[in-house]
């Protein structure tokens, strides 16, 4: 029998302040640690990794005990093991999980977590700001942080006292984009996550990561997306996103990417303007609103590109509602488009 047979798996449960929020260390929105003082034991990618982490009794390599996570040697010359990490978008962090699940003996006893906002590499010149205190940590839990800061960060430096082993780092917060700087004239990605776009509701996500869809590049997998439990009842399953500036959009792309038995039939897309009005109330009256696109047929494990003949011309929009019929499950929508004029 091979070790992946006996693999133990464990479950994450989101804190309250990631409600909203998405993972800035999330290696499909880019994130990566740059630097690291050590990786005797496992190597940086794991503690970043989308998936909760898992444990293999028999699994050893030639450093010791395959672990789940990042892992420094024992410290015997004195100070502490650290990493850079590199967030996949500048965002305001509202906290952090550390999650030591299946590090026993051999966790770090404290953390500490600096932020820094930068156009290039951290150096000696680098201004770090305090984001978690030297804290306690426990073995094998989820060990949050919430944090309570308005300013954006791109960079974090995450210190361990003395040494031992993280099996995954989140880093809760929403993107920010400096809009301000973009070409008015130009066609941007108004929905996706780097640029602030963000799901606020949805009826049924019984597969999946909703806020996947808005994330770069292609699905990895079937469970690369949002996909709905099969709809035994009338009606059709839906999600609101809010985009990350009003636009008006003039392209849309609906990536089905390996979902072959269990992609949806058909898909139609409902927007408005909203300003200044809270998520619930959003979400609530979002089947009121006016189609963008009218009901569409789709393809299984295909990109579908919608553009001027199949966009109806409202102006510009700041939500959207995608309508898929009857449920299933898609890889990632994308809305195109010029941003709308400052009023």
């Amino acid at each position: 029998m091979s070790d992946t047979a006996l693999a133990i798996r464990s479950e994450e449960e989101k804190p309250d302040f990631a409600d909203g929020a998405v993972n800035l260390a999330s290696p499909r929105l880019g994130a990566t640690v740059t630097e690291v003082s050590d990786e005797f034991f496992a190597p940086r990618e794991r503690m970043l990794d989308d998936a909760p982490p898992v444990f293999y009794p028999d699994r050893y390599d030639e450093h010791g005990k395959w672990m789940d996570g990042w892992e420094t040697r024992r410290r015997r010359s004195g100070g502490n093991d650290w990493c850079i990490v590199q967030l996949g978008a500048k965002g305001i962090i509202t906290g952090f999980d550390l999650n030591t699940r299946f590090f026993t003996g051999n966790h770090p006893p404290r953390a500490r977590i600096e932020g820094a906002l930068t156009d290039s590499a951290p150096d000696d010149t680098t201004e770090w700001v305090e984001l978690v205190a030297e804290s306690d940590l426990a073995p094998d839990s989820q060990n949050l942080f919430p944090v309570n800061d308005d300013r954006p960060f791109n960079f974090l430096r995450f210190n361990i006292y003395p040494d031992g082993g993280i099996a995954r780092l989140r880093v809760w917060g929403n993107p920010v984009c400096e809009w301000k700087r973009q070409d008015p004239e130009g066609h941007h990605e108004l929905s996706a996550i780097i640029n602030g776009g963000r799901v606020l509701g949805y009826n049924d996500a019984h597969y999946g990561d909703p806020w996947v869809i808005l994330t770069p590049g292609r699905g990895q997998n079937m469970g690369d997306g949002w996909e709905t439990r099969r709809r035994r009842e009338p009606g059709n399953d839906w999600i609101v996103i809010a985009l990350g500036a009003a636009g008006e959009a003039k392209r849309i792309e609906i990536d089905t990417a390996h979902f072959k038995g269990n992609y949806p039939d058909r898909c139609s897309i409902q927007a408005a303007r909203i300003e200044n009005t809270g998520d619930s109330d959003i979400v609530a009256g979002a089947g009121g609103w006016d189609n963008l696109m009218d009901e569409q047929k789709l393809q299984m494990d295909h990109v579908h590109t919608f553009e001027a003949g199949a966009i109806n011309d409202i102006g510009p929009i700041t939500h959207i509602r995608l309508n898929i019929f009857p449920d299933g499950g898609i890889s990632r929508i994308r809305i195109f488009g010029q941003l709308a004029a400052e009023e």
